[in-house]
């Protein structure tokens, strides 16, 4: 079963319901927002491997979304799915001229819909040569499918809390994660952990990372990342 991770960016609340139901019963994981600002925050914030972008959104618009994402190194890659009431061919190419990856009119059948998405995460694990559920930064893999973590193939003994917190951090070398945002990102925005339990957790992770620990970075004042291999972080 596919396990990337899809983010849903549509204003009309039942289609995201009909969506978030089709998406997961094929496997993925799912993200919702209901308007541009709040699905640019939680895209930069999740980084999932695909956006379903509706085009007329509240707050910001899809092609402003999408123009915003391709402008940042950190999101630049994730695919982009625009899904739209707009099927004139002027609004198509408008689209893939911001770098959308695939364009969808409403009406839409949800099975094509769920092959266009099947067929881009193809398309991008054959590009990229590695499964999109497999993340690899300087020695440490995180295998999302699988819920393991190998470092030199020896395979770590992490919680859940652990493992959501190095996937977040991992996903995204060099980005700097405020204690909240990792609550949000690894933990889900609706568990009940305070902010200083991620200490915590980032002490006992680091504790199993062994020499690798120093790869998991505090910003004093700020929170944690994990170090850019590029060296292109600084505080």
């Amino acid at each position: 079963m596919p396990k990337a991770q899809i983010h849903i960016v549509e204003d009309d609340r039942s289609l995201a319901e009909v969506l978030e139901y089709n998406l997961r019963q094929e496997g993925y994981q799912t993200l919702v927002s209901n308007d541009g600002q709040e699905g640019l925050h939680k895209t930069r914030l999740r980084s999932p491997d695909l956006v379903v972008l509706d085009l007329m959104l509240p707050m910001i618009d899809g092609l402003e979304i999408c123009r915003r994402l391709r402008a940042d190194p950190v999101t630049r890659n994730i695919l982009v799915l625009m899904l739209t009431a707009k099927s004139e061919e002027t609004d198509q190419v408008v689209g893939f001229s911001v770098g959308a990856d695939d364009y969808v009119a409403k009406p839409f059948s949800v099975k094509v819909l769920m092959e266009r998405i099947r067929a881009l995460l193809r398309r991008r694990d054959g590009n990229n040569g590695v499964p999109g559920s497999v993340l690899v930064s300087q020695g440490v893999m995180v295998d999302r499918e699988r819920h393991r973590v190998t470092i030199d193939e020896k395979l770590l003994d992490l919680t859940p809390s652990e493992f959501g917190l190095l996937e977040a951090l991992v996903r995204q070398p060099g980005r700097v994660f405020s204690r909240s945002e990792l609550i949000d990102a690894a933990l889900g925005g609706d568990s009940l952990v305070l902010e200083r339990t991620i200490d915590v957790h980032i002490r006992s992770l680091r504790k199993k990372l062994g020499p690798h620990a120093v790869l998991v970075e505090t910003v004093r004042g700020i929170g944690y990342r994990f170090r850019d291999p590029t060296g292109a972080a600084d505080d």
